[in-house]
């Protein structure tokens, strides 16, 4: 498969933007642009100053269709479960800007991300069943733990398309939003991300995840909430808010 119109990452003040860039094939991804996001996500966490992830499609039909069905019969394999449990884990804060639908792997790729912004009109669907095929782990639980097991069993044991309000409903989308207001909405919460204090977000993702997941480690927390109180930040921040 060729690497032709694969995802892009660009940074600029802070901000890391991934773009999925085949729009006139409805963002669809390639086994070969695994190994492309892989090295995003690293270029991401490696360079410093990147303080948030907006992971957005191009065009204003679909955010992504995920793999083709030939991808899905030919190249199928634990990759993309790994580059999903990558993106879910990255250390710092992810909106994901839906400029459309989602479909398929799209749809889980879309529940790694911390927020999920979408657009009045789109849809999203989960085809696993009628393909025949049995979703891998991390898919599951992601579906279960972010969306809770009603919406999960709808969406992998009936295939049903959902629209707009119903993604709003279940949690997939954090906003729903008027196309004029898209970027804006997105620009808000990255400008919110930006103005907090990135270690304390770091880790409290961290541990919120966990805590989905019921991997609750009380003492790393406390831990964590400890050393907080006694940080240079914490009393640079408190202090500049005290001031008249």
């Amino acid at each position: 498969m060729s690497n032709a119109s694969s995802p892009t990452l660009a940074i600029a003040d802070g901000v890391a933007t991934l773009r999925f860039c085949r729009p006139e094939e409805h963002n669809r991804i390639d086994p070969d642009d695994l190994p492309i996001l892989m090295r995003h996500f690293e270029r991401v966490v490696g360079q410093p100053g990147v303080r948030v992830l907006v992971v957005t499609g191009s065009g204003e039909k679909t955010f992504s269709s995920g793999y083709t069905v030939h991808a899905i019969r030919e190249h199928l394999d634990d990759r993309l479960e790994k580059l999903l449990d990558t993106l879910e884990s990255l250390p710092l804060p992810v909106v994901c800007a839906l400029n459309g639908s989602a479909y398929g792997g799209a749809v889980d790729l879309a529940l790694c991300c911390d927020f999920r912004i979408g657009v009045r009109g789109s849809r999203m669907f989960m085809p696993a069943a009628k393909f025949g095929l049995h979703y891998y782990p991390g898919g599951l639980r992601r579906y279960v733990t972010r969306l809770g097991l009603n919406a999960a069993k709808k969406l992998f044991l009936t295939a049903q398309t959902v629209g707009d309000e119903e993604m709003l409903r279940i949690g997939f989308l954090t906003e729903l939003v008027d196309r004029a207001q898209f970027d804006a909405t997105v620009q808000a919460y990255v400008k919110a991300i930006l103005e907090c204090e990135p270690n304390v977000v770091a880790s409290m993702k961290k541990f919120l995840n966990q805590t989905a997941d019921g991997a609750i480690d009380v003492a790393a927390q406390r831990a964590a909430f400890t050393q907080s109180l006694r940080s240079d930040e914490l009393a640079s921040r408190l202090g500049a808010l005290a001031k008249p």
